[in-house]
């Protein structure tokens, strides 16, 4: 079945699923807010400040009028980052309340607003009227941009709370190269998705620090029992921490030069500035503003999350790394599984 689908968002994610989406053989349409980059799109069918020299499909197709990239669509798909959710999402709001069309919205997002501590799909739902969405559905897992644009094997899985539509974007996405899961967690998904960043920053530090295996090693291991405690309390299911958006997620991120918050945690373990880092990668870092989010959340619902703490600390209070390791490292010895 051929799908009409609008990605919206033409960074180096939204482009690289645009593309599978394209191969797949659907009527895809790009959306950027940058005449340049749909020029460039459109007619060199390259990306190249997010995907260096990768080669798009040619029938990919860019537009930087959001109108004219949904009209028709039976799929939106948002993959901007965080702080651009409801200002997009209001945008597509406005043009499907003129079109009267409804939609199946999914998103590739993988934050929590600040301030309100909504997840994505939170957002979503409160910016684009029930009439105008068929469901909710959320793309999650261990998957880079830059690998799934060379085909390399790429494992996902989508969220919903219809299985239909999960079941629905799980056949537009899968092909040899991308398999596809489905699975109804919401929370979990998106939680998993989120958290994983704070934790891919300290892991960053770590190996600038000069920290071997044990040590990044353990990091996941305890950055994924504080994921999975405070997704638990807001309802997630257990088992989605074990599964591709959580410890997938959480494995790729926390160790691979790919992943921009890793990369921005070892800069910091060089010693920079949270500013000099921001300034110097010049793409959001999700973990930045997640770490405060997560840290808030926790407060509110009582959940112990030591690392997420130390990071916060080390982002938003300046303490030194080295420092913030060694208290880790001597907090009052406890049992595993409290």
């Amino acid at each position: 079945m051929t799908e009409k689908i609008a990605v919206l968002g033409a960074g180096s994610w939204g482009t690289a699923l645009a593309n599978v989406l394209t191969e797949n053989g659907h009527d895809v349409r790009l959306w950027s807010h940058n005449p340049a980059q749909v020029i460039e799109i459109n007619e060199q069918h390259t990306n190249q400040r997010y995907l260096n020299e990768a080669q798009l499909d040619a029938k990919l197709t860019a537009f930087d009028d959001m109108a004219q990239a949904v009209d028709g669509v039976d799929i939106v798909l948002s993959v901007v980052p965080t702080k651009a959710v409801r200002e997009v999402a209001g945008q597509l709001a406005k043009i499907l309340i003129v079109n009267k069309q409804k939609v199946i919205v999914a998103h590739a997002t993988k934050g929590i607003e600040p301030k309100t501590y909504k997840r994505v799909s939170q957002m979503l739902s409160e910016e684009i009227p029930t009439e105008n969405t068929v469901a909710i559905a959320v793309l999650s897992g261990p998957s880079h941009a830059e690998d799934v644009i060379k085909h390399d094997l790429t494992l996902v899985t989508v969220a919903s709370s219809s299985m239909p539509i999960a079941e629905r974007v799980q056949k537009a996405f899968s092909n040899h190269n991308f398999r596809v899961y489905t699975n109804d967690d919401v929370i979990g998904t998106e939680m998993g998705s989120a958290l994983k960043n704070i934790i891919a920053i300290g892991a960053g530090a770590l190996v600038s620090l000069g920290y071997g295996d044990n040590a990044k090693a353990a990091l996941l291991t305890r950055g994924l029992a504080e994921i999975s405690r405070l997704g638990l309390a807001f309802g997630a299911n257990p088992l989605t921490f074990i599964g591709l958006s959580g410890v997938g997620d959480l494995i790729v991120t926390g160790t691979s030069k790919n992943s921009r918050n890793w990369r921005a945690g070892y800069q910091l373990g060089l010693g920079k500035s949270l500013a000099e880092v921001e300034d110097e990668m010049g793409m959001v870092i999700e973990g930045v503003s997640t770490t405060k989010a997560a840290k808030e959340l926790a407060a509110q619902r009582h959940v112990q999350m030591p690392i997420t703490d130390a990071i916060y600390q080390v982002l938003y209070e300046g303490k030194d790394i080295k420092m913030a390791i060694c208290e880790l490292m001597q907090r009052e010895a406890t049992s595993e599984i409290d």
